[in-house]
């Protein structure tokens, strides 16, 4: 049994999240604001933070900082839509992984427990790369046995869908044009290959975001191309 401490100073959402994750099995503790969840996690065997930022008495940001000064338990944020800023300083200061308010209760099971599987695996909150194996966020290529995973669950992509992604995986944040893609993919003339490329990466969207019209992986720069958000 994993032991998972939730830190929100809404108690709806403490209760919506208590039920979700004793549904599966794991043991619920309870904070709401940042100076009790660091007492918390002092005195019990914590193996996963579901950690609010806007809170009173200690924000979750600044509760973050002082944890990772002494341990790599992962952290995922309960953040709104308007506070990108504070997600991206939260991921900086060394949050793992970020869920949106309000959230899919399927989505958040699964980032729980691709969050404790990798952390339980491998002592530590991030996965890093092993031979032949390329991991951004939730998203795992294993080009031995040509499986992606997202969130430990198998995607099932078609050859072209893989090469595509391996290549942007390969080399994340960097942007690629569709002639790129094309050229690299099916080794031929890019010329009026546009259109073709989009429609492979939307169905990679369908298989690898949770919500394909707001992309948290597989990002367009509008008028040069695609990228893989690290």
């Amino acid at each position: 049994m994993y032991n998972v401490l939730v830190c929100d100073d809404e108690k709806d959402i403490v209760s919506a999240l208590r039920i979700y994750l004793t549904t599966e099995g794991y043991q619920v503790y309870e904070a709401c604001n940042g100076e009790e969840a660091l007492e918390v996690l002092s005195r019990e065997e914590i193996h996963l933070v579901l950690m609010d930022i806007m809170m009173p008495v200690m924000d979750g940001i600044t509760a973050m900082a002082k944890l990772r000064e002494h341990s790599n338990v992962p952290v995922i944020m309960l953040t709104a839509k308007s506070e990108d800023t504070d997600k991206v300083l939260g991921l900086n200061i060394g949050a793992d992984d970020y869920v949106t308010k309000p959230f899919n209760p399927v989505e958040l099971q699964a980032r729980v427990k691709s969050q404790l599987r990798r952390y339980m695996q491998l002592g530590s909150g991030r996965m890093t790369n092993v031979s032949e194996t390329l991991s951004i966020g939730g998203i795992e290529l294993d080009d031995r046995t040509k499986e992606v995973t997202l969130d430990g669950e198998k995607a099932a992509l078609t050859p072209t869908e893989y090469d595509i992604l391996k290549l942007l995986m390969q080399n994340p944040g960097k942007v690629y044009s569709p002639a790129q893609i094309y050229a690299a993919v099916w080794h031929d003339s890019p010329y009026g290959t546009e259109n073709t490329v989009a429609v492979h990466i939307r169905h990679l969207r369908e298989k690898l975001e949770y919500n394909p019209a707001e992309p948290r992986y597989l990002k367009s720069v509008w008028g040069r191309g695609y990228k893989l958000e690290e």
